[in-house]
Parts: structure tokens; C-alpha cells; sequence
């Protein structure tokens, strides 16, 4: 499923752009292709914010001896800037900041990390160089500066109506809400009255995830840290227990996986993937273990782009 034309442009609205200061044209943003930069000032799958942010700072950012800039990232009306330094100088962004405004940025970040590479964020070195720390998305969302959201939320919706029928959700159901992101599915799951245990690794998402679902409990480590809390849980939660998860490209991890399939046992999944290889490696584990899959949906969540997220039914064959 994908969306209309109209909305097959303009839709980025979080974005991690390379960036590198250049003597002849000053300062580029854009992606790596192997060691040269490919500047995307103007491009179309951006939102007018992202274009007209990144056009602000090629404008007004100081050169790379006085700020060492290695990111621009954009979370939807948050922004941050990861620095390869110690500290910043706030005041150099003083130019940039006054046309902050104009772009529908509310909140600017800059990020100190001078091992920045592979590895964009750290956990300290943050700073709220401008506007407010927190934003809240077309969905009624409240997110962070690192937070990962769905860049068509129409196209996201549709999915989860569909993991909703799946899962048959009703106030007797208890979901258990593996990488549960800033909360978006367990504001749905709550919604129906059920029971909802959400798992997140993220502290800002986890934080965000507890004010956008009331009343879901959530828990903040890797699904493996937290497989004694999600036992305890599913032995004294009464009603029939289902699973949605949303992992990233690496999938499943195996411990979790042989839980599922295994004292856990959930009478239903929906397994939402961003890779169809490591999505292809858990089915085919659950399924030895007595689970068939029901159906796949597929979602061009990423439109002009070769990326697409698939949708996985599943259900005890055992039941």
C-alpha cells in the first residue's frame, strides 16, 4: 500500500544529512555515496521545513574550524546539530538562530560528541541551544529531538488498523508492545481499554511514550534486559495475550524469538519490519516453532525510495 501522488513528495520530515564544510562553496548537506558527499539542498521527498532549515544553514553557519559539524538531524519540528567537539560556543549561532523562526523549527539542539561517526548520538552532551525541548506531531505526539516516527502517518494509521484487526483487540486484551518507539501503536492499543506492557530502549522515546499512552505501562531496556519484567508480567496479567513488534533493521533478537515461540507463546503477532531479510529469518523461526503466517501487507513508507516495510500476520497453528 502506498499514498497518493500528492503525498509522494514533500514527506521527510526526519532526516540525518551528512554534513561537510567545503573552502570553494562553504558548508554541504546531503548523503555519503562511498567518499563524496551528494548535496540535497532542495530535495523534493523533503518537507519545506527540512529544505528551508538546510538552506538557513548554508546561509549562516559559521566555517568548519569554528564549528566542527559533522550532522544535521531532524526529527520533525526539533533539530539538532551533532558537533565532533567538546563544547560549542553557543553564540556563533547567533545568525542562524534569528531565522530559526521562519522554518517551523521549534527546537534547536546541538549535540557535543567528538567521537561522532558510525555512531551519530552519545548520551551526554546535549544542549537546547534554542526554542522549545519538546514538539507535538499532526497525530497529537508529543516527541523529542531523537525520537523515531512514521513519516506518513495516514499510511501508518492504515497499518495499524490492520495489526488492530489482527490482534482483535477488545478491553480483555493485553498486548505486550516490543520496541514500542514514542508510544504512536500503544495510544491505539490503549484506546480499546487493553491492557498494554511497552518495551523501549530509548530514555527521551520511553519519557514521550508514557505521556502519549496513559496508562500503559512502559519499561526502559533491550527486550532481552527486560524479559524477566515481561514473564513476571504475562503470568499476572488475566486475558488472552497477543504481540505487536516493531524492530529495527536487525530484527528480532534469537533469545527473544525462542521466547515467544516458547513459554511466552502469544496467541497472536504483528510484526511490522523494515527489512524483509531479518523479517524473512524470524517468520521462519517462529513458523518451526508452530506458527503460521497469516498474511503480509506491504507499505511504501518511504515513497521514491527502494525501502519498503512489510506487515507480518501471525498465529499459533498449536490453539
Amino acid at each position: 500500500m502506498s499514498v497518493p501522488d500528492p503525498q509522494r513528495l514533500g514527506y521527510r520530515d526526519r532526516v540525518t544529512l551528512n554534513a561537510r564544510w567545503n573552502e570553494a562553496q562553504g558548508w554541504q548537506f546531503g548523503l555519503m555515496r562511498r567518499d563524496e558527499l551528494i548535496p540535497i539542498h532542495h530535495c523534493p521527498v523533503q518537507t519545506p521545513r527540512v529544505n528551508a532549515l538546510v538552506r538557513l544553514l548554508v546561509a549562516t553557519l559559521p566555517t568548519f574550524a569554528r564549528l566542527p559539524l559533522a550532522y544535521l538531524h531532524v526529527a520533525g519540528a526539533q533539530a539538532t546539530l551533532v558537533v565532533k567537539a567538546h563544547r560549542v560556543d553557543l553564540a556563533l549561532l547567533d545568525d542562524m538562530v534569528a531565522g530559526l523562526p521562519a522554518t517551523g523549527i521549534e527546537g534547536l539542539w546541538v549535540h557535543c560528541h567528538p567521537s561522532a561517526g558510525r555512531r551519530m548520538f552519545a548520551r551526554s552532551g546535549w544542549t537546547l541551544a534554542w526554542g522549545v525541548a519538546e514538539s507535538v506531531d499532526s497525530l497529537g505526539l508529543v516527541h523529542g529531538p531523537a525520537a523515531f516516527q512514521q513519516l506518513l502517518p495516514s499510511l501508518h494509521e492504515q497499518a495499524m488498523d490492520v495489526a488492530a484487526g489482527h490482534l482483535a483487540l477488545q478491553a480483555s486484551t493485553r498486548i505486550l508492545d516490543l520496541y514500542c518507539g514514542i508510544g504512536a501503536s500503544m495510544r491505539r492499543w490503549r484506546a480499546t481499554g487493553a491492557a498494554v506492557l511497552g518495551i523501549e530502549l530509548a530514555g527521551g522515546a520511553v519519557d514521550c511514550s508514557i505521556r502519549n499512552a496513559p496508562g500503559a505501562r512502559v519499561l526502559r531496556g533491550t527486550c532481552v534486559q527486560r524479559l524477566p519484567q515481561i514473564r513476571e508480567w504475562w503470568g499476572q496479567v488475566p486475558g488472552e495475550k497477543h504481540v505487536y513488534a516493531n524492530p529495527p533493521r536487525s530484527g528480532l533478537e534469537a533469545e527473544l524469538v525462542e521466547a515467544l515461540s516458547g513459554d511466552l507463546r502469544p496467541a497472536r503477532i504483528a510484526y511490522l519490519s523494515c527489512s524483509a531479510g531479518t523479517l524473512g529469518r524470524d517468520l521462519a523461526l517462529l513458523e518451526a516453532a508452530g506458527y503460521d503466517v497469516a498474511a503480509i501487507h506491504p507499505y511504501d513508507f518511504f515513497p521514491l525510495t527502494h525501502h519498503v516495510e512489510a506487515l507480518a500476520l501471525v498465529t499459533d497453528r498449536v490453539r
